[in-house]
């Protein structure tokens, strides 16, 4: 069974840190991109970050360039997201995702591109 379980989620201030990881099981990394998106009360779902474990590439939506830092550990089977610099503006459900398909670098940001999602994880920023 596929499963992508994320943890790392917490209140935190204006300025801090936190890490999320992304617990993958039922598949390896290898072949998989995996994308972090998130979700505000009444908002949209946001892709702001992804790496593609075939290609060793990493992707940054601008919101989040700069402050938060996608990697793996293919041992572990995880990802996590590093992000510094927390902004209010950064409160929301935290998931991430995984796809097999091609095309990463034109579809990373697309929900509707991922096969497997996590079930979240929720970050709040206090000012």
């Amino acid at each position: 069974e596929v499963q992508l379980v994320e943890s790392g989620g917490g209140l935190v201030q204006a300025g801090g840190s936190l890490r999320l990881s992304c617990a993958a099981s039922g598949f390896t990394l290898d072949d998989y991109a995996i994308g972090w998106f998130r979700q505000a009360p009444g908002k949209e779902r946001e892709g702001f970050s992804c790496i593609n474990h075939k290609y060793g590439s990493t992707f940054y939506a601008d919101s989040v360039k700069g402050r938060f830092t996608i990697s793996s550990d293919n041992a572990k089977n995880t990802v996590y997201l590093q992000m510094n610099s927390l902004k209010p503006e950064d409160t929301a459900v935290y998931y991430c995702a995984a796809s097999r398909k091609d095309g990463t670098a034109w579809y990373w940001k697309r929900p509707g591109w991922y096969d497997y999602w996590g079930q979240g994880t929720q970050i709040t920023v206090s000012s």
